[in-house]
């Protein structure tokens, strides 16, 4: 938020954190401008859900699910017709909505251009928080990004030492075709990202991929792969030959 506050509170905006309720938690704004945001009800402790106050930009991002802004006269009650706000949902590391941040304005003078910078810099700081929540939900996890598609950008995934992916955020599960509003079954990472779902793996790749794992982390040293396995050296060797493979 303090990020954010930085580069939109120079230009008359606030900024605020709401929880899943539509009820703004936290706040950030210029003490010139407190008389003003509170008299508007930008403030922390008020209720902004479109039950409430009708299309707004806090409570109806809340019911879309997705960034929007809603400007002046898009707002449902006269009374909010001065302000313009811009608002982005923010997820958990489970992909649950938690909570929306907000960037609300009431100068005449805020265009379409200057709307949609401040759209990107709230998404951007939205996916920031959801991508540390993310890594503090699964701290153990191998934490992998999810490259961009035409649709959806980038996610992350987290995945176990069996190679399972275990976690995803909404980003993630929507470029990969995964439910966004379901748990998260485990699934072999290489099934996820490969696009093998219904592939089987025999368990002879299995533990060919295992031995190949082993000897790099070995540095293609047989004895300390050998070690690490639990196995002899001349087992390993045996095991390398079936599979074709060869220390380096």
């Amino acid at each position: 938020m303090d990020r954010l506050y930085r580069a939109v509170g120079a230009v008359g905006c606030c900024v605020l954190l709401a929880g899943s309720d539509g009820v703004p938690v936290e706040r950030r704004g210029a003490p010139a401008d407190d008389n003003t945001f509170e008299s508007w009800g930008l403030w922390t402790g008020s209720l902004w859900s479109e039950e409430h106050e009708g299309t707004n930009g806090i409570g109806t991002c809340l019911v879309e699910q997705r960034g929007l802004t809603i400007a002046r006269d898009q707002h449902f009650f006269t009374r909010n017709t001065l302000l313009s706000c811009t608002a982005v949902p923010i997820y958990d590391g489970h992909a649950r909505l938690v909570g929306v941040l907000d960037v609300s304005s009431c100068r005449a003078d805020c265009t379409d251009a200057f709307a949609n910078l401040i759209a990107l810099a709230a998404s951007e700081a939205a996916r920031r928080t959801e991508a540390e929540l993310f890594r503090n939900a699964f701290a153990k996890a191998r934490i992998v990004l999810t490259p961009p598609t035409e649709a959806h950008g980038g996610g992350l995934l987290a995945i176990d030492s069996d190679d399972l992916v275990i976690g995803a955020t909404r980003s993630a599960r929507l470029a990969l075709g995964l439910a966004p509003d379901r748990a998260l079954r485990p699934v072999p990472a290489a099934d996820l990202l490969c696009g093998l779902q219904g592939h089987q793996e025999g368990l002879g790749e299995a533990q060919r991929a295992v031995l190949q794992r082993a000897l790099a982390r070995a540095q293609g040293n047989v004895s300390a792969a050998a070690k690490a396995l639990g196995v002899s050296r001349a087992t390993l060797h045996r095991k390398l030959r079936r599979f074709d493979l060869k220390a380096h």
